[in-house]
């Protein structure tokens, strides 16, 4: 939400975003032409990435699948291993080193830092533009690198920092300005900017133009405006217009191993569909466990990711040491798991060669005689883009073992999980489709005959319910398969699925998102008040001391103030002869007093300046700074006679700032807060005869922690969902 105001006393408009006060020169006709080229470029450069990312994943992996596949051949199996492994090892290490000592915020999905970005938190260096860099040549190795991590969660990142980085229009390290992106530099335009940039990561992930929309929507936005509505829709859009434009020049051949692989999950299911009632029970049961399963691995998970924090935190070394172990333990199982499944026969009415020779395929010959094949090595020994496709293929009911699914299924299950936490980029989307493709296939194989659906099919319902118990998204994730499968009579099952695994999780944890920034510590705001929230006001949160202002205040005060606290925004108050009682005169953000002082505009006695003020200062210099470009009160040196002077704040404070009254309902005030995007929120008190300001709300003041920290009494009335309790033994992990 944005309220526009301009005061008396200023040229400036001025524009309430998630910064209480952030002045902005008076935007021209072209700004919304400007929204649409910022959106354009955004999509432009994250299409290009997307599409160039899967073009190194399957060219990098396609040579190592070749080589080793021509090892394997030739009957050098210890060779094969080898060069397998140490080609495995060498990238996973890469990606570590690379993350670990150039920018450790490029580790993981990316997709929990940026859904906290959306709701108010700002983590440094997430947005940087190393971080960019890294978090692309980091997934390409990782995921190269056979570990089971997936690029659809840092292509979400990926986006996002693109969005950031131009949202901010300028580099100060490189020399680099754009003046058309001044419209941008404020909290509420980059948002959006940055919404539209993980819209764009899902839609070059998985070539899903309307599923990256409906994800934004559901899963990362705290808030959507009809305006970003058309925006991130636009943005997706030409997303897809570039990734079909360039598949179509792979598809002649000009894309060296990329081949078929890829982007071009999209067909991967186009058969006709037919079903009967009969058919929805086992659906319902594969949704059921679905949610069961999810629950699960996102509880694993969690405890797994809370054990790795123990070790990364011991150094750099350690971070490596890690990676390097999941890296060998994961190539053994890769290789050695097909030796224990029996070659089938080649099928007579094969759709390709058999067995495959070469980069892709669903008959890998590994270790078998000439005329059969491995179909556990078919898995396996392909990118994850081409396992899904194996699994979703149609008419493929006799190609797979029971044995080989279930050892896949429990493998891609375990190894996803493990590999998640170390420090490189890594996604859970495309892990959590292979697991759940190999399970459903796996029930659909136990059903045979008794129904009238075939495996394919079953792959791609036991995907929807996995991705449902785990990330409890519905609308989004039934957009993004049907857009892979690019089968609309997949719907009604499909959504069935979701919404049952999605009820069904939700009995036992929580959004894997969301545990993931619970585990990072960041203070994420829920939609929903706890219920005892409406027990309390919000006088009895408020913690002091509380630092606040005069309107004319002296130098060294304020120097003082921002040099002994780490408080973003200051209440500005009027005193006699000012005014004829104590008022609150509005509040001021410590960005805009550092602007002041690095400006030096000193009075050398307490008189009012008015307009006269805004001769020195320009609209620049309040905007929102760059990534990495915040000016810090030590950097200013003042004399003592600098000191010694004052500041008229009257001309530069947000004389309109959202206030509560002290008796007001804590839920209340968090409605206002998260539906608003606040960052201070200040309290005033109910009788006039006391000080004009109580105190001031910040995000920290609305966390559970922080309440219950002091009311502990409180706790048993916390909200708490129906849930059932696991195990007092598994508790003590």
């Amino acid at each position: 939400m944005t309220v526009n105001m301009t005061m008396s006393l200023s040229p400036f408009l001025y524009s309430l975003t998630n910064d209480p006060l952030i002045p902005l020169l008076s935007l021209p006709s072209s700004a919304p032409i400007s929204a649409l080229s910022k959106a354009s470029t955004t999509s432009g450069i994250v299409g290009l990435v997307g599409f160039f990312n899967n073009l190194a994943v399957e060219n990098i992996a396609g040579v190592k699948f070749v080589v080793t596949s021509n090892m394997m051949l030739a009957k050098r199996y210890g060779m094969a291993f080898l060069v397998f492994s140490l080609s495995n090892l060498v990238l996973a290490i890469f990606a570590a080193i690379i993350t670990a000592f150039i920018a450790p915020e490029a580790a993981g999905s990316g997709i929990p830092e940026v859904k906290a970005y959306l709701n108010g938190v700002d983590a440094p260096g997430v947005f940087s533009l190393r971080t960019l860099i890294v978090k692309i040549v980091g997934s390409i190795s990782a995921v190269s690198s056979s570990l089971l991590v997936g690029k659809a969660g840092p292509m979400v990142h990926t986006g996002a920092c693109i969005a950031a980085l131009l949202g901010q229009g300028e580099s100060r390290r490189y020399g680099l300005t754009w003046k058309w992106l001044r419209f941008f530099k404020n909290d509420r335009d980059r948002r959006d900017l940055v919404t539209c940039g993980s819209a764009a990561g899902i839609a070059a992930a998985f070539h899903a133009p309307v599923g990256g929309v409906l994800f934004a929507l559901e899963e990362m936005a705290s808030w959507w405006r009809s305006a970003l509505l058309w925006r991130a829709f636009f943005t997706t859009a030409v997303v897809a217009i570039i990734l079909r434009a360039l598949i179509d020049v792979c598809l002649s051949g000009k894309c060296g191993l990329f081949g078929k692989g890829g982007l071009i999950m999209f067909d991967a299911y186009s058969a006709s569909v037919s079903y009967h009632l009969a058919d929805v029970p086992p659906v319902l049961a594969l949704g059921v466990v679905g949610g069961i399963l999810g629950s699960l691995y996102n509880f694993l998970l969690d405890k797994v990711l809370r054990v790795y924090n123990l070790i990364n935190e011991k150094g750099i070394v350690y971070k490596v040491f890690l990676a390097c172990t999941i890296s060998i333990c994961t190539s053994c199982f890769l290789f050695g798991l097909p030796w224990l499944i029996s070659c089938q026969p080649c099928p007579l009415d094969a759709p390709e060669a058999c067995p495959t020779i070469g980069r892709s395929g669903n008959y890998k010959k590994f270790q078998c005689a000439s005329g059969y094949y491995n179909d556990l090595a078919s898995l396996i020994f392909n990118t994850n883009d081409d396992a899904i496709r194996n699994l979703f293929s149609k008419d493929t009911d006799s190609e797979f073992q029971h044995s080989t699914m279930l050892i896949f299924f429990v493998t891609c299950f375990l190894l996803s999980i493990v590999s998640y936490g170390i420090v490189a980029p890594a996604g859970l989307f495309v892990p959590v489709i292979v697991t759940g493709a190999s399970y459903g296939r796996f029930v659909g194989m136990l059903l045979g005959s008794h129904t009238n659906l075939n495996h394919g099919l079953y792959a791609v319902l036991g995907a929807a319910s996995l991705l449902g118990g785990s990330m409890r998204m519905t609308v989004s994730l039934c957009v993004i398969i049907l857009e892979l499968t690019n089968n609309l009579l997949l719907l009604p099952l499909i959504m069935m699925v979701l919404l049952v695994s999605k009820t069904v999780a939700d009995a036992f944890d929580g959004n894997i998102y969301d545990l993931i920034m619970k585990a990072k510590g960041f203070p994420y705001l829920e939609g929903h008040a706890e219920p005892y929230m409406r027990q309390l006001t919000v006088s009895d949160v408020v913690s002091g001391p509380l630092q606040l202002f005069n309107g004319i205040e002296k130098v060294g005060n304020i120097v003082h103030i921002l040099r002994t606290t780490r408080h973003h925004g200051f209440p500005v108050i009027d005193e006699p002869p000012h005014s004829e009682s104590p008022i609150l005169y509005g509040l001021i953000l410590r960005a805009h007093l550092i602007a002041l002082l690095k400006k030096r505009a000193f009075l050398s006695t307490p008189v009012l300046t008015g307009v006269d003020a805004f001769r020195h200062f320009s609209a620049d210099d309040f905007a929102k700074k760059g990534l990495g470009n915040v000016d810090k009160i030590e950097d200013i040196e003042l004399t003592d006679e600098e000191m010694e002077m004052f500041l008229d704040l009257h001309p530069f404070t947000n004389a309109s700032p959202y206030t509560v009254v002290e008796t007001m309902s804590l839920a209340k005030a968090l409605v206002l807060f998260r539906e608003v995007g606040l960052r201070h929120l200040l309290v005033i008190p109910k009788i006039s005869n006391r000080a004009p300001v109580v105190g001031i709300l910040t995000r920290h003041d609305f966390m559970p922690e922080h309440i219950l920290g002091l009311h502990p009494l409180l706790v048993r009335s916390r909200w708490k969902r129906l849930r059932f309790q696991l195990p007092r033994l598994l508790t003590i992990f």
